[in-house]
């Protein structure tokens, strides 16, 4: 091994309008928050002037990063990811193992079952 995961950034203009997303969605705890930044255990996020969200399927604007979060039911958790404002891709409406969504900035994340679901 030549190191190991510290933290994630995800940079986006308001960090802890974002934080809420992700606190929520990952049960994570707001450690720290400066107005710039806002830590949720080992994940910060800081703005950036020349943030440009990615576009699903925009070749000019692709993704930058991704998050794959584990549930147990795609239907379960979707109406739940879409209650704190995540919202659904189009042509990721898979019935089984992966859906694709946007965060309130833009960010792709996607819910994932596993394989024997």
């Amino acid at each position: 091994m030549i190191g190991r995961l510290y933290t994630v950034v995800i940079d986006c203009p308001d960090p802890g309008e974002l934080a809420g997303f992700y606190e929520k969605l990952l049960s994570l705890s707001r450690q720290e928050d400066t107005g710039d930044f806002v830590v949720l255990q080992n994940a910060a996020g800081a703005p950036v002037d020349d943030f440009r969200a990615p576009r699903w399927t925009d070749s000019a604007r692709p993704q930058q990063m991704h998050i794959d979060v584990m549930v147990a039911d795609l239907d379960t958790a979707e109406p739940q990811v879409l209650a704190l404002g995540a919202t659904l891709l189009d042509g990721s409406d898979k019935p089984i193992g992966y859906r694709v969504y946007e965060d309130p900035v833009g960010h792709p994340f996607c819910l994932i079952t596993p394989e024997e679901a």
